[in-house]
């Protein structure tokens, strides 16, 4: 069982690695283009809202549903880490995106709504922040006996998606202090954490299958 300050700083880091504000930050203004400072707070409040309350919903019930279909907690670290990876090095090795999102200026005109299609989903709650919900949340084999845990990981969903809404509120500053070849750097830096954590998933979910199976003894 990780120690709690642990298991926070861990479920934060990795969350906020795999969301990448940096590389929110220019989708976020391009779809928000020609729009006043007050509607980007508005949409930023709402999208991150949105993608908290998803994250908090597949942190307390995710678990459960595996259980019901009867996918067990080792496999689920294992997916995941294998997602994470695949995906860090999506962010390594980065290729163009162009025509992932709406435009501006598309369907919907001024009056479209980007707040849970694409910002909460897929760019804030995707499937690497899910895997990570599952996977940490997997971590707490006993909820309600380890409240602290629980909490724990809670602290760090809502810690990261006030960390998001701050970079997307000011979006424009920050762009303007790292530039596009900044935020290129970032998030290639960043993709190599991501593979790395999810590297950690993987061995940690293979660890558990041998033991399952006994190959391997459980300490």
């Amino acid at each position: 069982m990780e120690q709690i300050p642990t298991l926070f700083l861990v479920t934060f880091t990795t969350l906020l690695a795999m969301i990448n504000p940096l590389e929110s930050i220019p989708v976020f203004l391009k779809l928000l283009e020609g729009k006043d400072e007050k509607e980007h707070r508005q949409v930023a409040r709402r999208s991150c809202f949105y993608a908290l309350l998803m994250m908090l919903f597949f942190m307390l019930f995710g678990t459960l549903v595996l259980k019901i279909f009867g996918v067990p907690l080792s496999m689920v670290r294992i997916v995941g880490g294998i997602i994470l990876v695949r995906i860090g090095f999506e962010m390594f090795l980065p290729s163009p995106s162009e025509g992932m999102f709406p435009s501006p200026g598309g369907n919907g005109g001024q009056n479209e709504d980007y707040s849970f299609v694409p910002l909460a989903i897929p760019i804030m709650f995707g499937p690497g922040a899910l895997a990570t919900v599952l996977g940490m949340s997997s971590m707490v084999r006993n909820p309600i006996a380890n409240l602290g845990h629980m909490t724990a990981i809670v602290l760090a969903i809502v810690a990261t998606m006030f960390v998001i809404y701050l970079s997307l509120v000011y979006a424009r500053v920050i762009l303007g202090k790292i530039g596009a070849k900044g935020v290129d750097a970032a998030t290639r830096l960043v993709g190599f954490f991501v593979s790395a954590m999810g590297m950690g998933l993987v061995f940690h979910g293979l660890v558990e299958v041998l033991q399952l199976y006994g190959m391997i003894r459980s300490r």
